[in-house]
């Protein structure tokens, strides 16, 4: 079986937006390509490589597509400076690099943020995602589960603090003092749950490092990135779940306050590299040898107690509502569809981690040969990402299938079937 991932960490909106309306005309598109290819060259040694390249910004309502260059098969149509045209129903959208008619192309969703920094920061990161296997490096978008349960998220949230502190220094002491108390809650962190070192590892370095590069593309001046990052770490803790997310709060810091260091510290690191082992050595940073004990005595100076509190009520309400799905995606009759060539978009800031039985997407667009699957109220993917379960339908008209929030729009030669003993619906090939 082949899978196509895309994970869609802006499936709805974006950060740096923040709820913004925007109207938008053709001549100010135009500006939005011409300030990234500005940044871009200015910005040009941060890999040895240009950034700009082929980038569509599109309307998710109408799917309307801007493009600031042609497409090989000609779907996109000059309009003045630019090209538009209407994306395919098969593409799913989302902040990403996407392949798409004969190219790749760093897609972006509208609107942008009015504030110029933000904009620019994020058309870069995406288009370091454009360019992200040319420089060696893997696109991966691995889970980290651990980051739901409580004692995972305690730890990150205490090493973010400290982060948040390190930031603020005022002096190298202060700084080591803090990066110190940041890579021990980290360390203990990995300690509690198996494996997480490493997958912690493939998400920084494939959104941690993408977010580090639009920081610095974004041509803000100390004051204003300092900013950037503590105000985006304070947005970070109001999101449901850091599982996928994270990485765009804990690479960016450390990589920039490296970057005042060392401008070249990127180039230096490749797709097997141990991102916290080459911080801690670039800081010059001493581990200490029983972390439980460090960590118990650093508590208090992170806000730790208010922080284990909020957790241990979060964990209360979450294993309720893994309860309820459990109930609706497994115990109850549900509808599983198995993927043949999947691509998939989501937002995975509120998704919810359900053990060993796969993660619950409330919102996710997965496109297959069978057809379009768009989901508003849940959907269980399976561990290993080979089927997909929701409710069971409740509406049929002709290829159109609905159920409690989702809509599957059926391809030619695909039908849906229910079996009698155990109430599920399945996908059927003709």
């Amino acid at each position: 079986m082949r899978q196509t991932f895309i994970t869609a960490l802006f499936f709805l909106s974006s950060f740096g937006v923040k709820g913004q309306k925007q109207m938008i005309s053709h001549d100010s598109l135009a500006v939005f390509f011409d300030e990234l290819k500005t940044a871009s060259t200015k910005n040009i040694r941060l890999w040895d490589k240009d950034l700009y390249g082929p980038t569509i910004l599109i309307n998710p309502k109408t799917r309307e597509v801007f493009a600031n260059e042609q497409d090989a098969e000609g779907i996109l149509k000059q309009n003045g400076n630019i090209f538009s045209g209407i994306l395919p129903p098969n593409i799913n959208i989302a902040n990403t690099a996407v392949n798409w008619s004969g190219k790749k192309w760093a897609m972006i969703m509208l609107p942008l943020s009015q504030n110029r920094q933000n904009r620019i920061n994020l058309l870069a990161h995406e288009s370091f995602h454009r360019i992200q296997p040319l420089l060696g490096f893997t696109l991966n978008n691995v889970e980290n589960n651990h980051l739901d349960q409580k004692d995972g998220r305690v730890y990150l949230r205490l090493e973010l603090e400290a982060l948040k502190r390190a930031v603020r220094s005022s002096s190298e002491k202060e700084l080591k003092q803090h990066l110190t108390s940041a890579f021990t809650f980290r360390k203990y962190r990995n300690t509690l749950y198996k494996g997480s070192e490493a997958a912690e590892n493939l998400l920084e370095l494939n959104e941690g490092v993408a977010e580090f590069t639009g920081l610095v593309v974004s041509g803000r001046n100390k004051v204003d990135a300092k900013s950037s990052l503590l105000n985006g770490i304070d947005d970070f803790m109001k999101n449901p779940t850091f599982v996928r997310s994270f990485a765009y709060h804990t690479t960016p810091v450390y990589g920039y306050l490296l970057y005042n260091k060392d401008k070249g510290w990127n180039k230096k690191i490749e797709a097997e590299t141990d991102l916290t082992g080459y911080f801690i050595k670039a800081f010059n940073i001493t581990i200490p040898t029983d972390l439980q004990k460090a960590v118990e005595k650093l508590y208090d100076d992170y806000n730790g107690k208010t922080i284990i509190k909020e957790e241990a009520e979060r964990e209360e309400r979450t294993q309720k509502l893994i309860a309820e799905y459990k109930l609706k995606f497994i115990q109850q009759p549900h509808f599983e569809i198995r993927f043949e060539k999947m691509n998939v978009s989501f937002d995975p800031r509120n998704i919810v981690p359900l053990e060993d039985k796969g993660t619950v997407y409330p919102n996710i667009r997965v496109t297959d040969l069978w057809g379009i699957l768009t989901v508003e109220n849940g959907a269980l993917m399976s561990p290993n990402w080979d089927k997909i379960s929701i409710s069971n339908p409740v509406k049929t008209e002709n290829k159109k299938i609905s159920g409690d929030g989702w809509t599957l729009e059926l391809s030619d030669g695909y039908t849906i079937s229910k079996d009698k003993d155990s109430g599920n619906y399945k996908l059927v090939k003709n």
